[in-house]
Order: structure tokens, then C-alpha cells, then sequence
């Protein structure tokens, strides 16, 4: 075997292997609609600022998203989850359904994605699910009749998938201000004067201390103004490969039954793949 043809097989085992982990933090990420951590600099954002000090617009479209997301419990939206991979001219899109309800103090996220388009081809049937219940996140794929089971917290002790996400993407509405300008340089993006936007946009580079430095050369967040939460997400990896997601059409704060994050592994499908999680060394 060429060289040529062994560096081609261990680009392929490095992007598949690094789409696994930023899809995972994307598709939690997705479900942007769960309670942001609200800012604790001040007792009021009033006292936060100085007399006659102009206060910056990055800032204001973060406090909105913050407000926003502090009170919301369910979010429903179509999806769209587009994969470009310059290196070998390769896209792909699945398209499909998120679900994100928090009961209590526990979270729960579902996407079922139903189709499949790559390159040229015509769109198909593509079931693949994705389902996290505060402690496990499991993903059942359909088309190898697999499961994998991947354990991201202690059963006693869930965490929101918001919390896991951020181990990978940084969540703007959940993270405090300050923490992502130690991260990123944040810019928003000026809007066209001849055809007022429906959307602020938010230009995250990252820092080169960052502790995204290794996956991310940037991120960009589309944020719809009268929703006043994120919708699209574009970002960029060290290698060159492009994620996107677009929620399209949510239903914000409509309740969703606890029914819809139950399932069973389909007859037929091999045992899972259990991912046990990662011990802290003490």
C-alpha cells in the first residue's frame, strides 16, 4: 500500500474520529433551549454599568440570550445537520426532528433523524436517533442495526446536556460573558442597512490559549431576534471540516410528554456498545 494511500486511510480514521466527538457536542448543543446560567458579576445588570458608558452590543445580544433561556423548559424543531469535509469534496445532510424537555431538575434530549443526502445523490431513508436522559447518551443507527451507549454521568448524579456539550462547544445564553471573551474573540456581524436582518450573528474566533484551540478554528451563531435564541450554528474545525446545524420552525415552551424520550432497541439489532465513563483521576 502507497503512502499516499495510508495517509488517505488515517485522514479518514482522524476526521471520522473527531466528527464523532464535535457531532456529539453539536447535537446536544442543538437543543439550545435549556436554562442558561445567569450572570452573577452583580446583584443588577444596572449596577454593572458606568455613567454615560456606551455598552457593548456583543453584550446585549448575550444578556438576551440569557433572559431568554433562563425560563424555558421544551423546544421542538426540525433540523438540518449538514457535514462539508473540503479535503475530499464531501457533504452530507440528515435531516430530521430534535426534541428538548426539562422535567424538574433533569434534561432530556432526542433527535431522530429520518433522511440522508450525500454530494449529488438523491435524498433517502436515514433513521439514526440520538437520545441523552441526564446520565447516558444513547444513538441507535439504523442502517448497521448498532447501538452505542455512551455513559456521560453518574445515574445519581444527571447533569443537563448543556453541561455536557460544553466540554466540546462553547454554549452562548449558557456561558457567562466573561468566561467566553477569555475563550474567543466575539464580534457581531454588521448587518446589511438596506435589508434589516431577522438575525444578530455572532463571529466567535478562537483564541490561541483557548481550551477549544485543538477543535476549533471558529464559531458562528445566528440568533433570531424575536425568539431571542440561537437557530443556526456554523463551526469550523482545525482540519478545515464545516459542521452546520439549523433548527427550523421551533415550538418554544409547548409541552412535550415524557413519552417522547422512551425507546426500546429494535429486535434484531446487536447488543451495545457500552462507552463506559471516563474515571477523574483523584
Amino acid at each position: 500500500m502507497s503512502n499516499q494511500i495510508i495517509r488517505c486511510h488515517s485522514a479518514k480514521r482522524r476526521f471520522a474520529a473527531k466528527h464523532e466527538a464535535i457531532a456529539f457536542a453539536l447535537l446536544l448543543a442543538a437543543g439550545i433551549c435549556a436554562a442558561a446560567e445567569c450572570e452573577k458579576t452583580c446583584e443588577s445588570p444596572k449596577t454593572c454599568q458606568e455613567p454615560n458608558v456606551q455598552p457593548d452590543p456583543v453584550d446585549a445580544v448575550l444578556k438576551q440570550l440569557n433572559d431568554k433561556t433562563l425560563a424555558l423548559a421544551y423546544c421542538e424543531a426540525f433540523i438540518e445537520y449538514k457535514t462539508i469535509q473540503p479535503l475530499y469534496e464531501s457533504e452530507a445532510i440528515r435531516k430530521g426532528t430534535l426534541y428538548y424537555a426539562k422535567f424538574g431538575e433533569k434534561s432530556n434530549l432526542r433527535i431522530n433523524f429520518q433522511t440522508l443526502k450525500q454530494d449529488d445523490e438523491k435524498e433517502e431513508k436515514y433513521i439514526e436517533q440520538y437520545i441523552f436522559d441526564g446520565a447516558w447518551l444513547t444513538q441507535i443507527n439504523y442502517q448497521i442495526k448498532a447501538v452505542k451507549k455512551y455513559q456521560l454521568a453518574e445515574p445519581n448524579k444527571p447533569v443537563d446536556a448543556f453541561d455536557v456539550a460544553s466540554n466540546k462547544i462553547p454554549l452562548i445564553g449558557f456561558a457567562k460573558t466573561e468566561n467566553l471573551k477569555e475563550q474567543f474573540d466575539i464580534t457581531l456581524v454588521d448587518e446589511k442597512k438596506d435589508k434589516p436582518a431577522a438575525y444578530f450573528q455572532l463571529h466567535l474566533k478562537v483564541k490561541p490559549n483557548s481550551t477549544y484551540k485543538d477543535d476549533y478554528v471558529s464559531l458562528d451563531f445566528w440568533v433570531d431576534k424575536e425568539l431571542g435564541l440561537p437557530t443556526r450554528i456554523i463551526a469550523v474545525s482545525t482540519e478545515e471540516d464545516i459542521y452546520e446545524i439549523r433548527l427550523l420552525k421551533p415550538k418554544i415552551d409547548e409541552k412535550i410528554d415524557k413519552k417522547v424520550f422512551e425507546f426500546k432497541i429494535p429486535r434484531g439489532f446487536g447488543e451495545p456498545e457500552i462507552i463506559p465513563l471516563e474515571k477523574k483521576e483523584e
